[in-house]
């Protein structure tokens, strides 16, 4: 079974060719015709290139495809490439909750919402998330900040105070990172 979708949208003497081809690559080919169908359509797969002749709004994973002629093996070099990126790029992608944390942006996002972390803000929501429990601030010290837990430092402390005063202002949130009397943890 094939877990990547390529999408020919309105683009009917490509999908011919390539669905005679189909056997000899390794992914499902659909044609759409219909934008309605397309949104449809790719709300119900994870994995899925679109190859469409004009740029759609709003919708991800596409590839224009405005240089012909092309030949055909260079065609599917692309093709591949694409699917290569986008896999790149979803493995870059972590949900907590609501939220939606780009490591390669370095972004924490709520819809179209975005906040720009520095990477130890990243390693911190990361290991709160990670560790589904109140996390001591020793113990951050020593897992995400690296320092030895007999240091005497207000670091963490101050971190997670202006994480927390970032994510408030941009997002209204005040209860993503919770205080406990034993340490800190995301909602």
């Amino acid at each position: 079974m094939n877990n990547q979708n390529l999408i020919i949208y309105q683009f009917n003497s490509l999908f011919q060719i390539l669905k005679e081809i189909d056997k000899e690559l390794n992914f499902e080919i659909i044609e759409i015709l219909d934008e309605k169908l397309l949104n449809k359509k790719i709300k119900d797969l994870t994995n899925y290139l679109i190859i469409t002749k004009k740029r759609i709004l709003y919708v991800d994973n596409q590839y224009i495809f405005d240089q012909l002629p092309i030949k055909l093996s260079k065609l599917i070099e692309k093709i591949n490439v694409e699917i290569l990126k986008q896999q790149f790029s979803d493995k870059s992608k972590i949900y907590i909750e609501d939220y939606l944390i780009n490591l390669n942006a370095r972004e924490l996002s709520l819809k179209k919402t975005r906040l720009k972390l520095t990477e130890k803000e990243i390693n911190t929501i990361l290991y709160l998330s990670k560790i589904k429990k109140p996390v001591s601030i020793e113990e951050l010290q020593i897992n995400v900040w690296k320092y030895q837990s007999d240091m005497e430092t207000h670091t963490v402390e101050t971190h997670i105070y202006r994480l927390r005063k970032k994510i408030l202002k941009i997002f209204g949130d005040k209860n993503f990172i919770i205080s406990k009397k034993n340490g800190y943890q995301i909602k």
